[in-house]
């Protein structure tokens, strides 16, 4: 790894950089996260305030399947309230309290395409913003799909699942309606399972 600027010798893994955090406390408390006030002491050990957001892991998966047409994945359209637009992502959302990462991937699947995987391989995982959120999201590849036809989607969720050539993805990522940064971070996690 190159450094723009000079490293010590002495600190080779950068941990100079690192922050202490002194004291913390919750500021809020919504309905799928917390704000927490976190005083930390820098390097140079002066005392800043940082707002955190503490929610649970997340889980995304990456439900391919093979049409007449070649490869597919499966999809979910829905409107996202923070955009304020359609996206087409990957299937996903909350780990529940006490789930592992796999068993919600899978749940997150079924629920929201009425898919079930043969297997399930986890590709990697990542944190969905450091900067200010304190959770990670672990994404999984779903291969052996089979439709059930039953969905299990919460009172506020009006979600359309969608079988999407995997070409059209690839060549439209990153524009709408495919504007979900870690939808884009789960097809990079895919593209170095599966080049």
């Amino acid at each position: 790894m190159s450094d723009i600027y000079p490293s010590s010798a002495d600190d080779p893994d950068g941990s100079r950089l690192a922050w202490v955090e002194e004291s913390s406390k919750t500021s809020g408390g919504f309905r799928v996260f917390s704000v927490r006030e976190s005083v930390c002491r820098s390097p140079e050990g002066i005392l800043k305030t940082f707002s955190v957001i503490d929610t649970r892991d997340w889980a995304m998966v990456v439900p391919v399947i093979e049409t007449k047409r070649g490869k597919a994945f499966v999809m979910v359209r829905q409107w996202r309230h923070g955009a304020r637009e359609l996206s087409v992502e990957f299937p996903g959302g909350v780990l529940e309290s006490g789930e592992q990462n796999v068993e919600g991937a899978a749940r997150e699947l079924r629920e929201e395409t009425g898919f079930v995987a043969g297997s399930v391989t986890k590709l990697g995982e990542m944190s969905p913003n450091p900067a200010i959120m304190s959770n990670r999201i672990h994404f999984y590849l779903a291969e052996n799909l089979t439709q059930t036809g039953k969905r299990e989607l919460d009172e506020d969720e009006f979600v359309e699942a969608l079988t999407v050539p995997a070409a059209e993805v690839l060549q439209n990522m990153g524009r709408p309606p495919y504007i979900h940064a870690l939808t884009a971070a789960a097809l990079l996690f895919y593209l170095k399972h599966c080049p």
